[in-house]
């Protein structure tokens, strides 16, 4: 269910088809994203799922879909 809802804001943040994100998109490698794309997609997570800010030292090991998708589920 996470990974279904985190698809469905890449798709509409990256202008990538649904379908082709998986857990191991990668946010450099896969969809060109740089630091501010990232912490733009990660508000846009916060505010899907009602998380609190996250703290910027929290996404230094987010890498792909899968590692936001765990670090929800932590949060939750």
């Amino acid at each position: 269910m996470i990974l279904e809802r985190l698809k469905k804001l890449v798709a509409e943040q990256f202008g990538v088809n649904e379908d082709d994100v998986t857990a191991e998109t990668s946010f450099i490698d896969d969809l060109d994203a740089d630091s501010i794309d990232i912490v733009e997609f990660i508000m846009s997570v916060e505010e899907e799922f009602g998380l609190p800010e996250t703290d910027e030292s929290a996404l230094e090991g987010v890498r792909t879909i899968g590692d936001v998708a765990a670090y929800v589920q932590d949060k939750q």
